[in-house]
């Protein structure tokens, strides 16, 4: 007959040995200590394996059986800790699972930030995260797809959103450094770049269907998302703005150069949280909402991250790779 042990036996063997002694683990789960000997008895006739080594010392010692049972049983007794604090969760309301839609011009170590202190925070509850980018952000929002939306381009009004704004980033324009562009190590005019390949992201939910944001070439590649975009241009076949946070190591390492071109607007990209009025968000969905306001708050100006970028390298260093 396969073995049946219970939850409450792995919790007095788990008593046991991280307490080190049947009385300890007595005082600690209020029980008699005959109940604690009774129930890892019972446990071990279960298992059909000795847990404990009793003979020869008045302290209980695992045995190579209790060692290998020992991380079974935490990881047994941990998903029912997990239950228990989803249904206390759902009986105080707050949510099985959060579904948020963010921005790729949210830098991500924000992201990568206000998402580690929410599983911490909210153990039971689920994450689904879409990354999208444009108007992307207000379809899936708007859809019921994402409960929450972080980041957003507001084209135009939508009464049944709630949109605020809680922050900014900005588009910096870049080339690889050895793109022709890099290599004329002065400020840019739109001549300059007028005949070379921009590379420009097509906007997928159709908000902004007929509109350009920043396209000074005449030749113009379109692509799909940030990150296709972002790996055309480190490897040289265009050029093209991208969100300073995601190039912040690129510009640092020198294989990426930022473009000194006026014509670029470099304007702050302001970050929205969107919400559906008729669906107000839960604890765990508020408390992230915060989260980001709060973290995206601290985040540098366009002069302050320049201020953090290494000096253009000179001609002769381009040269030389």
């Amino acid at each position: 007959m396969l073995p049946n042990p219970t939850l409450d036996q792995l919790q007095v063997f788990l008593a046991v040995a991280e307490s080190g002694s049947f009385s300890a683990a007595s005082r600690a789960l209020n029980r008699a200590q005959s109940v604690i000997s009774y129930t890892i008895a019972n446990l071990e006739a279960q298992l059909e394996v000795p847990l404990f080594e009793r003979s020869g010392s008045r302290q209980p010692k695992l045995t190579e059986a209790g060692t290998a049972m020992l991380e079974d049983a935490r990881r047994i007794v941990s998903d029912l800790e997990v239950m228990r604090a989803r249904v206390k969760g759902l009986k105080e309301g707050l949510e099985a699972e959060v579904a948020v839609a963010i921005s790729v011009m949210v830098p991500t170590d924000v992201m990568v930030d206000v998402l580690s202190e929410f599983r911490e925070r909210f153990p039971s509850v689920s994450m689904r995260l879409n990354v999208g980018e444009l108007g992307e952000m207000i379809d899936l929002v708007a859809s019921g797809i994402s409960t929450i939306g972080i980041g957003g381009a507001i084209v135009k009004q939508d009464d049944s959103l709630s949109i605020e704004r809680i922050g900014h980033s900005f588009m910096m324009p870049v080339a690889a450094p050895h793109h022709p562009l890099a290599r004329l190590n002065r400020p840019l005019t739109l001549a300059d770049v007028r005949e070379e390949v921009q590379l420009v992201v097509t906007d997928s939910s159709g908000h902004t269907k007929g509109r350009d944001f920043n396209v000074l070439s005449y030749k113009t590649w379109r692509v799909s998302d940030i990150a296709t975009k972002h790996h055309l241009i480190r490897g040289g076949l265009g050029w093209g703005g991208l969100p300073a946070s995601l190039i912040y190591e690129d510009l640092q390492t020198g294989r990426l150069v930022a473009l000194e071109l006026e014509a670029y607007e470099q304007g702050e990209y302001p970050i929205y949280a969107i919400r559906k009025i008729s669906n107000p968000p839960g604890p765990a969905a508020a408390w992230m909402l915060e989260a980001f306001r709060a973290s995206l708050s601290r985040c540098p100006n366009l002069e302050a991250f320049k201020a953090q970028l290494p000096f253009n390298r000179s001609k002769d260093a381009i040269a030389a790779e």
